[in-house]
């Protein structure tokens, strides 16, 4: 996925000092993740994440379901991604020029922001375990497996996701850990619209 899923090398202090997991007993059903998933209208949260070269940043994530997603990177870096009308733009935030742009459909966050979530999905879940507090999850699309997986982690009583890994079609792997969600805010079309803001930044 080259450059394109930076986003999108876990580093246990990190994901330790992130969140605290509550006790869970057991690990937590596919249709009961798929439940829940399909159930997120909108999410708000910060997150941190770290990148495949150990270079950590943070900022604020929006969601949208479905289809819908923004990334927003806290200074120094500032930039910009954008997921909206089946296409994933990055901007740089160094640069003027064009977004780098490609289809959702090519990066296994598609399978989180999917209308309709079905984990029991033949060939779609590759890895299904329990980890200490957490149920982790592995999956990719089933018709094609080289766009790359996307590793969710969950905890229970309810069930919450706390963080995902992204590992693209080289092999390199971005974590995000979400903070503290807010759910159920109404967003303006326009927070999501590509064509909006690469007009801004002309």
């Amino acid at each position: 996925m080259i450059r394109r899923f930076a986003l999108l090398a876990p580093l246990a202090a990190v994901l330790a000092l992130s969140f605290v997991l509550p006790a869970q007993a057991g690990k937590i059903p596919l249709a009961a993740i798929s439940k829940y998933l399909n159930g997120l209208s909108t999410v708000e949260a910060g997150f941190t994440q770290v990148n495949a070269d150990g270079s950590i940043s943070t900022g604020m994530i929006y969601i949208k379901r479905p289809g819908q997603a923004r990334f927003e990177y806290a200074p120094p870096n500032k930039a910009l991604v954008l997921a909206s009308s089946g296409n994933v733009a990055i901007f740089d935030s160094k640069s003027n020029q064009a977004p780098e742009q490609y289809p959702l459909s090519k990066t296994p966050l598609s399978l989180i922001l999917a209308k309709n979530v079905d984990l029991d999905q033949a060939k779609m879940v590759v890895g299904h375990r329990e980890d200490g507090d957490t149920t982790r999850v592995v999956a990719q699309d089933p018709k094609h497996p080289e766009y790359g997986t996307i590793e969710m982690v969950f905890t229970a009583d309810p069930v919450e996701l706390r963080q995902w890994v992204i590992t693209d079609d080289a092999g390199g792997q971005t974590t995000v850990v979400l903070g503290d969600m807010v759910k159920g805010k109404s967003y303006a079309a326009s927070l999501f619209d590509i064509t909006r803001v690469m007009d801004r930044r002309r």
